[in-house]
């Protein structure tokens, strides 16, 4: 493939729409081409903006209905004739069925699945009500008229773009690439507040890619760092940070 046409690539490869062997070769393109490079990341931060944008929190009652049918379907049985795997691992896999179906029943018994399913179910709406909420929020960031971006390289080749909108006094972290945290380890984001560190949210320690709203006003906040904090969070940083970034200039 010639460069003239791997110049052409950086949407594509922005959408993740290559095929892995032109990805391979446009990757090797991008470290040669700080031109193709700029354009990827203006192009993912674009993505990205409009696809938060447009985000839909899937109905309540879908996963109210998931639990309600959890107990009226009934478990497909195994073909007759079928060979055990190899380690008792099928043997080992029926009897975790039967535990499984004595606790339902006993459950059943004294009520215990109706407690447990209103539970789940009042949850499930606590978090379709959260994750709605963060949406809108962050849709009104991303696609706010003096949104501004900036973006840069982070710590193992991850790459971070950050919105901000004056208007709303929020910002919004979009990271790509992101290695996981230590075990028992998360990222926490802090602004940078002339130099004190105020804590702005967690990130996903399961999600390498992850579009955050920062918790609270940006007020006079510069930038931003995040760094590697036990579970659950810190009230200060308690290492040293894995990135800092300038907000964009008003």
């Amino acid at each position: 493939m010639s460069t003239a046409e791997l110049h052409t690539l950086t949407g594509a490869y922005a959408l993740h729409a290559l095929p892995e062997s032109e990805q391979r070769a446009f990757e090797r393109h991008l470290e040669d081409c700080q031109a193709c490079t700029q354009e990827v990341r203006e192009l993912s931060a674009t993505a990205a903006r409009l696809g938060l944008a447009v985000a839909e929190t899937p109905p309540r009652e879908l996963r109210e209905r998931v639990l309600r049918e959890i107990t009226t379907v009934r478990q497909e049985a195994p073909a007759h004739g079928r060979r055990e795997r190899t380690g008792g691992r099928g043997r080992t896999g029926r009897w975790y069925a039967y535990a499984l179906a004595a606790c339902i029943a006993a459950a059943a018994a004294s009520g215990g699945v109706a407690v447990w399913q209103n539970q789940l179910a009042q949850d499930a709406r606590q978090e379709a009500n959260q994750a709605q909420r963060q949406n809108e929020q962050l849709a009104q960031v991303l696609s706010a008229p003096d949104a501004k971006t900036s973006s840069g390289e982070l710590t193992g080749g991850a790459r971070g773009t950050v919105v901000v909108s004056q208007s709303q006094n929020r910002a919004v972290f979009l990271a790509s690439g992101m290695a996981p945290p230590p075990s028992g380890k998360v990222y926490q984001i802090w602004f940078n507040d002339e130099g004190t560190m105020r804590s702005a949210g967690l990130m996903d320690p399961k999600a390498s890619d992850d579009a955050v709203l920062l918790d609270g006003p940006v007020d006079q906040a510069s930038g931003m760092g995040i760094t590697v904090e036990p579970a659950g969070g810190s009230a200060e940083p308690t290492s040293d940070p894995v990135a800092l970034m300038d907000f964009p200039a008003a």
